[in-house]
């Protein structure tokens, strides 16, 4: 199955670029947040592709005035993987590494999205992951952040993004849970668990990454803090695993309530206090979705246009505890500026207090 890809040094097997090894849940993704400096504004984009699925879905979601406006779609992918189209949403790479576009039109909703960045992406550590004997991760993932110019219309409404606005892309590809899930039993004894910070954060004049994956007790698999200066190369990045982020969560919910990290760095400890803003949940563009689930197949071509009441969420429903709070951010350096602060806790974890799925 020769496709457009074939024509670039692109492969890693002996195979077209069409066959992405042998894995069923390989996959292949794009993921866009911005905001503005004082929170508002909000959106977000999941793109992605699952070869073995033969799936590609995108969608995108925009805060306005307490509801997250959500637009979905999913088609067929044809084993195509260079069309980085599906439906109304498209993304256009301008300069790999650097500048991408968003476009989105269709079902009331429409956008422009011009994202560049602020330094080099960094390459966070492999994620490799196992329950019980069952592979249930293993990507790689580059972090990016950087600002946009840009609309966002919803409903004949059109607003100019803010011309600060700022956020952050990722590229994400390997093996994840993606499509229909799998029935089989982990087995007796295996107790399923995933927790998952993730803080991204856009300061004056340079970019702070943090993120941690760890197991039900609190002991990281997966951890690093990362600091880059704006123009910074591939190799001027500022990485340790030396952080700890404390975040008590909001009653009644998995969400956190506020968070408190510390760095070390080579001029000492530096502490960085998160101030939410505003919350988004992250089903509206697909993580943990009943419906619009990552991969799932839904025919030939389906779109589908959904309206969130974040006011009406309820934080005990599994599919509501994903969530990415914007907050602002104020370092012990004397900066400040504004980040996100992306929470997922699915089963038990010890030092939250968390059994099975009860929330705080």
């Amino acid at each position: 199955m020769l496709t457009k890809g074939d024509d670039f040094p692109l492969h890693q097997t002996p195979e077209p670029v069409a066959y992405a090894g042998t894995d069923r849940n390989f996959y292949d993704r794009y993921f866009f947040n911005g905001y503005a400096p004082d929170g508002s504004g909000f959106f977000a984009v999941a793109f992605g592709i699952y070869p073995h699925l033969n799936v590609a879905d995108a969608h995108f979601s925009y805060i306005r005035n307490g509801i997250q406006h959500c637009l979905h779609a999913s088609r067929e992918m044809n084993m195509e993987r260079f069309d980085l189209t599906v439906g109304p949403i498209s993304i256009e790479v301008v300069e790999p590494l650097r500048k991408l576009v968003v476009r989105v039109n269709g079902e009331g909703i429409a956008a422009e999205l011009a994202f560049t960045g602020r330094a080099f992406p960094i390459e966070e550590p492999r994620f490799t992951f196992r329950i019980g004997p069952r592979a249930f991760m293993d990507y790689t993932r580059l972090t990016q952040n950087g600002h946009y110019e840009g609309w966002v219309e919803v409903d004949g409404v059109r607003e100019a993004l803010h011309p600060q606005t700022a956020g952050t892309r990722d590229r994400s590809w390997g093996v994840r849970p993606v499509g229909s899930s799998d029935t089989q039993p982990f087995g007796h004894g295996v107790v399923p668990s995933f927790f998952w910070q993730w803080t991204p954060i856009n300061l004056p004049d340079r970019s702070l990454f943090y993120h941690i994956n760890a197991d039900m007790h609190g002991a990281p698999w997966n951890t690093r803090a990362v600091i880059a200066p704006d123009g910074a190369g591939a190799h001027d990045h500022y990485e340790t695993p030396s952080a700890t982020l404390v975040s008590p969560l909001a009653a009644g919910s998995r969400w956190p309530a506020s968070g408190k990290l510390a760095i070390a760095t080579p001029d000492g400890p530096l502490t960085v206090s998160f101030e939410p803003l505003v919350r988004f949940q992250m089903r509206g563009i697909g993580y943990t979705s009943p419906k619009w689930g990552h991969g799932l197949y839904h025919g030939p071509l389906e779109v589908e246009r959904e309206d969130i009441d974040l006011d009406a969420c309820d934080p005990a429903r599994p599919d509501n505890f994903h969530v990415q709070i914007v907050s602002r951010v104020t370092t012990s350096a004397g900066e400040e500026g504004v980040g996100v602060f992306e929470q997922l806790v699915l089963g038990p974890y010890a030092p939250m207090g968390l059994q099975g799925m009860d929330v705080a």
